[in-house]
């Protein structure tokens, strides 16, 4: 008996096992570094396929009380602002008050001293004959009194001689007090005292004149520190969000709650990050970014692409095309490169909100996935530096974008590297951090992502054109006990339609084959697929098989491992045109 093995045409595409990338690790990496890193593996291997996240509620009746409270300050504190036209208002950096002053300081200096001499001549001119003034009161003075004391002086008296005669002029007024005369001496006497405390006076001036000045004009350039105030109009609005709290918009308290969340409902610290976001905005023309030609080189490395299991849209940063040198020298070999990529990041940031819907009870934050597979290392400046600004970026002008940040195919490195930038991290942004490594890629977002909408490359069945499955096929899962096989059984009962299945096992390291078996025993097991191992990292298998008789395909996981594997699968018969 004749037997004829079909072979179908299979489609299956096996990738080699990722295996992370061991950088030798400098004596910077510390005790403490590997401790963390223990801790985020213990923490990843107790990741299980579940939706254990929701978005915190942004109706107001859901709040707390303290929330409530601070959102209405908020919103009192904003109405006042804009309506005041003050939300815009800043002050000149003291930089820049420094460097003013320290200009006119030098201008001074450099400047022709004729004009600063006539002044000080014109001065001195006037305190000389103000002295000289001055002195001549005082003479006068002595000559009165000089001539008061001569007749007490020739009166036939056994006291003291007269007091004329003493060159002294503390002496000179015990004399005059014992004649008592009448007229001016009283007031010469005055006049010579404010004469003499005058000049004192003048003395202490003339030390201090110049420092007093100068702390003068410098408390007056503080004084006068320049007010740069922008004109707010009542319609602003950020994200396409209504600002003005009295417009009533419900998408205004979603906004002003990013900003609270991310400021644990500090009203103040939250309008200081508001207003300078706002100030950003208009400062680098952002509500304008949407228009621009940034260009598509960078369209591999940041995309969107599906939601989550909540709805979330699901951002990718897909860091290994960096490794192409040519790719890295245009988005960062110098710094004007920098800047085209943080402007063309901040272009996808824009676009990323516009798939999101600011009302309550709505999806208004993203799922953020970073691919580490095949990353240029920490080692690359211009790459660290890019990306620290870009967390900054999204930090201080996009609260609350981020519901949670995914790290997969997390190399041995990166845990020191998250050493360095964890202080550069509020502790809100630190805690929506998940980290997998390339064995737990998979397992990871599946918690949190439908396999439909994983990506084939990260162990799911999504795959980018392509039609063959809709809504109407859903994916089932079966468990391999550690040390056991199990057998996946599809029915084929239509004859000369045409099998298509799908399948993945989470975790890899198992051996797998493909079998059609006929309903018929007098016919013979044709295998479509001859054992193989699967490893961890491994794309999803996909395959066909064309069946002549009714029968089966039976698919045989055979999990050799001390771990219970889990197998995800979906099929569909496409039936034969007539």
């Amino acid at each position: 008996m004749t037997v004829e093995v079909i072979k179908a045409e299979a489609v299956t595409t096996s990738t080699p096992a990722v295996v992370a990338p061991e950088d030798p690790m400098k004596a910077a990496v510390v005790e403490e570094t590997e401790k963390a890193a223990a801790a985020a593996v213990e923490e990843t291997e107790k990741v299980a396929k579940s939706s254990s996240y929701r978005e915190e509620s942004n109706f107001v009746s859901d709040l707390k009380e303290f929330e409530k409270k601070a959102l209405t300050d908020f919103k009192a504190k904003l109405e006042d602002a804009i309506l005041g036209n003050t939300l815009l208002q800043t002050e000149k950096p003291k930089k820049e008050v420094k460097e003013t002053k320290e200009k006119k300081k030098k201008e001074k200096e450099e400047a022709p001293p004729s004009a600063e001499k006539e002044k000080e001549t014109e001065q001195t001119v006037k305190v000389e004959g103000e002295e000289a003034t001055k002195e001549e009161a005082l003479a006068t003075a002595e000559e009165e009194k000089k001539e008061e004391e001569a007749p007490a002086a020739e009166e036939p008296k056994t006291e003291e001689p007269p007091a004329a005669e003493e060159p002294k002029t503390e002496e000179a007024a015990p004399a005059a007090e014992e004649v008592k005369p009448e007229g001016d001496a009283d007031e010469n006497e005055k006049i010579i005292q404010e004469c003499e405390a005058e000049k004192k006076e003048e003395i202490a001036a003339d030390a201090v004149a110049v420092p007093v000045a100068e702390e003068k004009t410098e408390e007056a350039e503080t004084e006068a520190t320049p007010v740069v105030v922008e004109v707010v109009d009542r319609e602003i609005s950020l994200w396409g969000v209504p600002l003005l709290p009295s417009k009533g918009e419900e998408g205004t308290d979603v906004v002003l709650l990013k900003f609270l969340r991310a400021r644990e409902f500090k009203v103040n610290e939250a309008f200081e990050m508001l207003k300078k976001t706002l100030l950003w905005r208009k400062e680098n023309n952002i509500d304008s970014i949407l228009e621009e030609d940034l260009g598509e080189d960078l369209a591999a490395a940041f995309f969107t692409n599906g939601v989550d299991r909540e709805g979330h849209p699901i951002s990718y940063n897909a860091y290994g095309v960096f490794e192409n040198q040519e790719l890295y020298a245009k988005a960062f070999g110098d710094e004007e490169k920098r800047k085209h990529f943080l402007r063309w990041r901040i272009q996808q940031l824009e676009k990323e909100v516009q798939k999101l819907q600011l009302k309550p009870g709505c999806v208004t934050s993203l799922l953020q996935i970073s691919d580490l597979k095949n990353s240029p290392s920490p080692s690359k400046k211009e790459l660290r530096v890019a990306m620290k600004q870009a967390v900054g970026i999204l930090q201080d002008n996009y609260p609350e974008l981020v519901a949670r940040n995914i790290f997969i195919n997390v190399p041995f490195w990166y845990y020191a590297f998250n050493a360095l930038l964890s202080p550069f991290l509020t502790q809100r942004t630190r805690s929506k951090i998940v980290v997998a490594r390339p064995a737990k890629t998979t397992e990871t977002l599946l918690k949190y992502i439908a396999v439909e909408e994983i990506p084939a490359k990260f162990g799911g069945f999504k795959r980018e054109n392509d039609y063959e499955f809709g809504g109407e096929s859903e994916v089932a899962e079966v468990f391999v006990k550690a040390g056991s096989s199990e057998s996946i059984e599809i029915p084929a009962t239509e004859v000369g339609g045409t099998l298509l299945w799908d399948a993945t096992v989470v975790g890899g390291e198992v051996s797998y084959k493909e079998e059609f078996v006929p309903t018929d025993a007098g016919s013979y097991t044709i295998i479509i697929q001859k054992g193989k191992k699967v490893a961890a990292g491994d794309e999803p298998i996909r395959n066909t098989f064309r069946n002549n008789e009714p029968g089966k395909v039976v698919l045989t996981v055979d999990n050799c491992s001390g771990k219970k594997k889990m197998v995800l699968y979906r099929y569909k018969t496409k039936k034969t045109a007539a």
